[in-house]
């Protein structure tokens, strides 16, 4: 089976960041997956599941809610290693083009009095959120973006090493 292009990034090497994960083409243009990175992979304890949660409660209410960006958000949601989240949007933007909107998301968050659709009506698991810790991990990576604004490297996904033999077999890297 061909391994599928997120497990073709180096996670050893991953940094915070907004990376483009994935284009895809799709009936009437085009559909992008972006990598909102918070943690390094394997290297920082993953963010908290209950703040974790209320993160994607919080900014995916922003998101849907911004005034320029509303009509172009399908989709935010956690990663299952608990390191970030994915975005996804029509169209094709470069991830510099949505820092505003992500940065703008994150400081969002510090104004969050309560988790919207925390109820037992409205979320699958109303009791696992932790609004506190949610808004300390926000402003965290905010902060983060903030002071590597202009670091390439937090736009651009490492990727791994693909071995290559003279007959075209590749031998991926674990």
């Amino acid at each position: 089976m061909e391994l599928i292009q997120s497990f073709s990034v180096d996670h050893t090497l991953i940094i915070p960041g907004i990376f483009l994960s994935r284009e895809d083409k799709v009936a009437g243009g085009t559909v992008t997956t972006y990598d909102i990175r918070l943690k390094k992979p394997n290297r920082e304890p993953v963010i908290d599941v209950a703040a974790m949660h209320s993160l994607e409660h919080i900014i995916a209410t922003f998101l849907r809610n911004d005034p320029d960006w509303k009509d172009e958000i399908i989709y935010w949601g956690p990663m299952g290693c608990l390191t970030g989240f994915y975005l996804i949007l029509k169209g094709s933007r470069s991830p510099e083009e949505i820092y505003d909107l992500i940065l703008r998301a994150f400081r969002s968050v510090d104004e969050a009095q309560k988790v919207p659709g925390a109820t037992a009506k409205n979320c699958g698991h109303y009791l696992m959120h932790n609004l506190n810790m949610a808004k300390w991990y926000a402003a965290e990576f905010a902060s983060y973006l903030e002071d590597n604004a202009k670091n390439p490297e937090i736009f651009e996904y490492p990727r791994a090493q693909r071995l290559v033999t003279d007959d075209g077999q590749q031998f991926y890297d674990s």
